[in-house]
């Protein structure tokens, strides 16, 4: 079986291994075009690309696949199957038609729950307790294929995106070889989604990290934790940002971003519209991440001070 590959970031990565592991033939790796990062902006490769190129992978990389060239250079290949992990970019049904097998894709959720670009996140953002990967057949709609293959997974209470998106894409690869191997073997299920009952969240900003303290407790919890390590959350304070990178429910109540009287051993507790949360650790404005209590030790913030900019007013 002849295998084009797309993918892009470092949810794909283990996907693309393991079907080199199991001694498929991948003739070509398509990834995103290199993008500036860091300070110095210099042009980056993807992990996907990185890890293609470690192994011996031809990379293609379009600025849009979908133009001519893409056609072109796809269809001179002749592959049986594409298979797509977080590639980033749109395959029209001309693209869909050149593997004589369809194109596989893994996505990060049950679905039809939480189609899109960031499911990973809007799960945890909207409090659900597990989730999964399933493998499907793309068509030309976004994640609207008939569904292959599924398996779940809890959701540890105070596991974050990033170390979600890791262990699923684990999930992911596992499930992607078991789903050729049925493809194969002439056995794979194929049923079509329920899309009455699908849900859709857009991507992320920096803005969906904005956290409002007018909001339960465990809401604002659950959004620290589904936009960590990226956009990553944030509040107003002190005339800047102050980044929260973890946070629990707490005991206290009080008007909604105020700061109130922590026990020993705490880091900076807040009133939300209902209950309050302890931020655990945070990050000041041109300082490092640290452990909130730290951070408290050097700059006491004391109670009755307000968090979000004109929360405690309109508390």
């Amino acid at each position: 079986m002849k295998i084009v590959f797309m993918g892009t970031p470092q949810f794909a990565v283990p996907s693309l291994a393991a079907l080199l592991d199991a001694g498929y033939e991948v003739a070509a790796c398509c990834t995103q075009p290199d993008r500036p990062q860091g300070r110095h902006m210099h042009l980056t490769p993807c992990p996907v690309k990185a890890y293609a190129q470690e192994h011996g992978v031809p990379v293609l990389q379009f600025e849009r696949i979908r133009r001519q060239e893409g056609l072109d250079t796809l269809s001179a290949i002749a592959p049986d199957l594409f298979v797509t992990a977080a590639f980033g970019q749109i395959l029209s049904q001309k693209l869909l038609d050149i593997p004589r097998l369809g194109t596989v894709n893994v996505h990060a959720s049950l679905l039809p729950f939480y189609r899109g670009p960031a499911p990973v996140n809007w799960c945890l953002i909207c409090g659900e307790t597990k989730t999964g990967v399933t493998t499907m057949m793309t068509d030309a709609g976004v994640d609207t294929g008939d569904i292959l293959l599924q398996r779940e997974t809890p959701i540890a209470p105070e596991e974050d995106a990033g170390a979600l998106t890791l262990r699923l894409s684990q999930l992911g690869a596992e499930l992607l070889l078991e789903t050729l191997r049925r493809i194969e073997a002439g056995d794979c299920p194929r049923t079509p989604q329920d899309h009455a009952a699908a849900t859709r969240h857009p991507m992320l900003t920096k803005q969906t990290g904005h956290v409002d303290f007018r909001r339960t407790a465990q809401e604002v919890c659950n959004l620290v934790r589904g936009v960590s390590p990226w956009p990553g959350a944030w509040t107003e304070f002190g005339g800047g940002v102050l980044k929260i990178w973890q946070a629990r429910v707490a005991q206290g109540s009080g008007l909604a971003g105020e700061v109130l009287p922590a026990g020993t051993g705490q880091g900076l507790v807040v009133a939300c519209g209902e209950g309050a949360v302890e931020i655990t650790q945070l990050q000041a404005p041109g300082a490092k991440r640290m452990q909130a209590q730290a951070y408290l030790r050097g700059r006491p913030v004391p109670p009755g001070s307000v968090l979000g900019k004109g929360t405690k007013e309109d508390g």
